[in-house]
């Protein structure tokens, strides 16, 4: 291992320390900007030497970005960090892709919340639960809002009608380029074909984050890369157990809970035991237990297709 080193990655510059194993030398200093062109000239000092992985050791967050690339490079040397994975350039397309369409969702669900909040706070009468699916309810919806609604409040409603007509336009782009993406990963179709409620979205991002040989040891290490895990005390020991750690892809919490949620219906394979979980607490907590086992079962799955679960077809 002719050169150890550890990396600091900021948005504006990346931190570096490394010892040339050969010399002794130790080096130090930033890379800025922080972009893959500068990252690839730097690295180009090293062509012919072997390549060493880096990865983020344990959660203990260094004072400065010297002593935190100082201290990772360390723990490179003794052999403590794991490799990194990197997933083909077609993956990271994908997970592009579904972290814009999640991020569309969450704005869309934002702008359908406000609408209702200006009619509830102008004391307009309440709105239906799908006043905004069909063109008979959005008419309907601009009919109340001219009738109950002050000139601010129209203009606000307007707004947000106009912003989720743009943000549905563009969602539906992106979904039909998901949907092809899905059809055409053989990862993704076999979740679809071997998993109740996985449907084309959940099982392209299960893949994208949880396929590729070796990629977990252990179906339970997906769950907590998911961040589905229960946490049992937090750093500063304020935070009370219970929570859910949150780490990892926001997407794949997201899709996981979704296609746990389908579990509720009486002819799904897994009811009895979401059935239990809801009885002793609550369907939130069903389909997040739900979700888990998924995790895990898809976990299973990828391992057995190996790198084959990222091949397109």
């Amino acid at each position: 291992m002719p050169i150890v080193g550890g990396l600091d990655i900021h948005r504006k510059q990346i931190t570096f320390d490394y010892l040339d194993t050969a010399t002794g030398e130790v080096r130090r200093g930033q890379i800025a900007p922080a972009d893959r062109a500068h990252l690839r000239a730097w690295l180009a000092r090293f062509a012919g030497r072997d390549d060493t992985a880096f990865a983020r050791g344990r959660k203990r967050h260094a004072k400065t970005d010297r002593t935190d690339s100082r201290h990772l490079r360390v723990l490179l040397e003794q052999g403590r960090l794991p490799e990194c994975w990197i997933p083909p350039a077609q993956i990271l397309e994908c997970r592009a892709l579904l972290e814009a369409y999640h991020d569309l969702r969450r704005e869309h669900t934002a702008w359908i919340e406000r609408i209702h909040a200006v009619f509830f706070h102008q004391g307009a009468p309440r709105l239906g639960e799908g006043a905004l699916r069909t063109d008979r309810g959005l008419a309907a919806l601009r009919q109340a809002a001219a009738v109950h609604l002050s000139p601010a409040g129209q203009l606000q409603v307007a707004t947000a009608l106009d912003m989720l007509a743009a943000t549905e336009a563009r969602m539906e782009v992106l979904r039909q380029q998901l949907l092809h993406a899905a059809r055409h990963l053989a990862g993704a179709r076999a979740l679809q074909a071997r998993l109740y409620g996985v449907g084309p979205l959940a099982g392209l991002a299960m893949t994208c984050w949880l396929g590729g040989a070796g990629r977990f040891s252990s179906s339970r290490k997906a769950v907590r890369f998911a961040g589905l895990d229960v946490t049992v005390y937090s750093s500063d020991g304020k935070r009370s157990p219970g929570h859910l750690s949150r780490q990892g892809p926001e997407i794949l919490r997201w899709v996981a809970y979704e296609a746990g949620k389908t579990h509720g219906r009486a002819s799904a394979p897994g009811h009895d035991y979401y059935a239990a979980v809801k009885d002793r607490a609550d369907g939130k907590i069903a389909a997040l237990s739900q979700a888990r086992r998924l995790i895990r079962q898809a976990c299973h799955i990828l391992a057995e297709l190996g790198d084959d679960a990222l091949t397109a077809t």
